[in-house]
């Protein structure tokens, strides 16, 4: 901005700093954000007891420290990789001894940072390469893969990097044919990276590769013949060696028909059937995309393919997964982040923190990194370079600025209320966390005690210690008993689910302002639990009380039940089972269109703290907390972001009963209704 009275712009210490200064201050930002990460993965792996790191290499040598080459190699059946890796692990193996896990440790490092700037290389214009090498290296740094590598002593990065440089960096078709073979001599469903050579005009890299692949098996069969007729023969590419075929960690088509319940020859020929379909559709999408300039997402989507029809898979092949965020996918700013979160998510995070743990999806949680290498294959649209939203996607619409609930205290001005929807994918990151904190947010047993005490006399004093007598009454009554047990298990979560549900699919601008209100409150129900450990009445030693909903607990143990394991029970203050509800009876009176779905709303909240008092789960004055974070977390909402945002429906052609629908559908209500939302 040009200064107004020399016509020139600002110098001194008040200037801008330079489009070009900010980049490279981010620049070196996540250059130490890179090197801060392999320091903190060197010093776990190194630190780690000897019997629990570096646990593959010492399933490769034999009892002097050596390969294993006067007997199999697959007498165990825990070593997974061909007969040629196994020619060439011994001395890797022998370093790794020798050094206590240096050379591995450092040698995994390099292989991780090479990694790194050959797929960086490889991304296409407006990404700078430069700015892409540490983003890429720490992504790859958090990866499980990854951490593996470095703590386990696994080598199946190799391939990955060999891939990378045969078909995105090495100069020379011989070169990158060379590279791709041994690849593939390495990890023989490689062999798919030959056709993609082959179809994108690298004829003589294809036919180095095959020969590279011809000529390493023959020297490993020469020297190692029962090895490879073991391997070749009765484990073809490796199927039936390590883990169990149907466990979690096969993360191929294979494995997830095994986890099905198929078995024998209509599984294999269901397998076959399948993995040529994901080939042919995958190769394709590959050719097309590598013609398109994005040798990246190509060499991605072909690796996805060769997770998916590997007969055996091992966690190294998942960086596959990760590589595909090179792709864009959506039209719209608000559907861009939408895969490249999915992608780092699968690949950093363990499945039981991405999907509940409900038995109906434990096939999704066992197949989730598969699903997620099908979806890149054959499934996410990712755009062509000619396509207009590649570079500039259409922006998500924003609610007008929200005035200041105070004037002394303005709204902070980095929010922007968006009216679209959100990214649901950090949900269930977000709840994964919440359970974890609230699991390690458990006090001492005395403590916890001695807190129940303080509250059963301060009610007393209050003249509301009414959860002896409301329990016994219930517990007298039944048919009283078994709903209100069944309605505590089961409608905590499915009417806050399904409330957040309906208001991301029908009123997304509401949904923001709910979301980040229930965020809130249960932050501050995190902080309750942490500083104020609190025994609610079913174990209170000598109460009287009947927990219906659990059974009987032996509180002479300290560990008390199994229940102890799977959740903190001393988190009653405040009772999120109650400040959930009311949180829903809120949202409902603020958002329904008639007056007996307000009444259901609020009628929710009312048969919550009924349940939460008659199973002996929360004393009275654990909702009274409840409620107080929800209130304030709805106070927090509005301070921070202002009041609810209106969208303005636009007219519809289709008559003016159906644009009427359209406006009740959209429209939020008065801005001085409760909550706001953060954008």
């Amino acid at each position: 901005m040009a200064d107004p009275e020399h016509g020139r712009r600002p110098t001194g210490a008040l200037a801008p700093a330079a489009p070009g200064a900010r980049l490279r201050a981010a620049r070196l930002a996540l250059w130490a954000a890179a090197a801060l990460l392999a320091l903190r993965q060197l010093a776990v792996a190194l630190t780690t007891p000897g019997g629990e790191r570096l646990t593959d290499p010492e399933t490769w040598i034999g009892p002097h420290g050596v390969l294993r080459v006067d007997g199999s190699l697959y007498d165990s059946a825990r070593f997974t990789g061909t007969p040629f890796a196994g020619l060439l692990l011994g001395p890797l193996t022998r370093s790794a001894q020798a050094a206590p896990g240096w050379g591995w440790a450092l040698g995994a490092l390099l292989l991780v940072a090479a990694l790194g700037l050959a797929a960086a290389r490889a991304l296409p214009p407006p990404v700078t390469r430069r700015t892409a090498q540490p983003a890429a290296i720490c992504l790859l740094m958090l990866s499980l893969p990854v951490r593996d590598a470095l703590w386990l002593g696994q080598a199946g990065t190799v391939p990955v990097l060999l891939v990378l440089l045969g078909c995105l960096t090495v100069r020379g078709q011989r070169a990158g044919g060379l590279c791709a073979g041994l690849a593939a001599a390495l990890q023989p469903v490689l062999l798919l990276f030959v056709p993609l050579l082959w179809c994108t005009g690298r004829r003589r890299a294809a036919l180095t590769a095959v020969g590279a692949f011809a000529a390493a098996t023959a020297l490993a069969w020469a020297a190692l013949p029962h090895d490879s007729a073991a391997y070749w023969a009765h484990h073809p590419a490796g199927a039936g060696l390590g883990g169990r075929a149907d466990g979690p960690g096969n993360q191929s088509l294979h494995g997830a028909l095994l986890r099905l319940g198929l078995s024998g020859p209509p599984e294999i020929a269901l397998f076959l059937l399948l993995g040529a379909a994901v080939t042919a559709v995958a190769l394709r999408r590959a050719v097309r995309y590598a013609r398109d300039g994005q040798p990246l997402l190509a060499v991605a989507v072909t690796g996805c393919a060769a997770l998916a029809v590997s007969p055996a898979t091992g966690r190294h092949q998942w960086l596959w997964v990760l590589l595909t965020v090179a792709g864009r996918a959506g039209e719209r700013a608000s559907d861009r982040y939408v895969w490249p979160v999915a992608a780092v998510l699968v690949s950093t995070l363990p499945a039981k923190m991405l999907v509940p743990d409900t038995p109906v999806l434990h096939p999704l949680r066992d197949d989730l990194v598969l699903l997620a290498a099908l979806a890149a294959a054959v499934a996410v649209p990712f755009l062509p370079r000619t396509a207009p939203s590649y570079r500039s996607p259409v922006p998500a619409p924003h609610a007008a600025p929200a005035p200041a609930r105070f004037r002394r205290l303005p709204l902070p001005p980095f929010p922007r209320r968006t009216l679209s929807r959100p990214n649901l994918l950090l949900l269930r990151v977000t709840y994964a966390v919440y359970s974890s904190v609230r699991q390690a947010a458990q006090g001492g047993r005395a403590t916890a005690e001695a807190h129940g005490h303080q509250i059963l006399a301060l009610e007393r004093a209050l003249s509301l210690d009414v959860e002896h007598w409301v329990n016994r009454t219930v517990v007298g009554l039944p048919r009283l008993d078994g709903f209100l047990s069944f309605y505590y298990e089961s409608f905590h979560f499915a009417v806050p689910l399904t409330l957040l549900a309906v208001l991301y699919a029908r009123r997304p601008v509401d949904y923001r302002w709910a979301r980040t209100s229930l965020g809130f409150a249960t932050v501050l129900g995190l902080a309750g639990f942490w500083l104020y450990p609190l025994a609610p009445p079913r174990l209170m030693p000598g109460s009287g009380f009947v927990d219906t909903v659990h059974g009987p607990q032996n509180l002479a143990r300290p560990g008390y039940g199994a229940m102890t394991a799977l959740t903190n029970q001393y988190a009653a203050m405040p009772s999120l089972h109650f400040g959930w509800s009311l949180w829903c009876g809120i949202v409902i009176v603020a958002v329904a269109p008639w007056w007996w779905l307000k009444a259901l709303g609020l009628l929710h909240p009312l048969l919550t703290a009924s349940a939460i008092v008659a199973t002996a789960n929360h004393w009275v004055l654990d909702a009274v907390g409840g409620a107080a974070v929800v209130g304030a977390g709805f106070a927090l909402t509005r301070l921070l972001s202002g009041p609810r945002a209106i969208a303005v429906p636009e007219p519809l052609p289709d008559g003016r009963r159906t644009a009427r629908r359209r406006q009740r559908r959209t429209t939020t209500g008065p801005t001085n209704a409760v909550g706001g939302r953060h954008g």
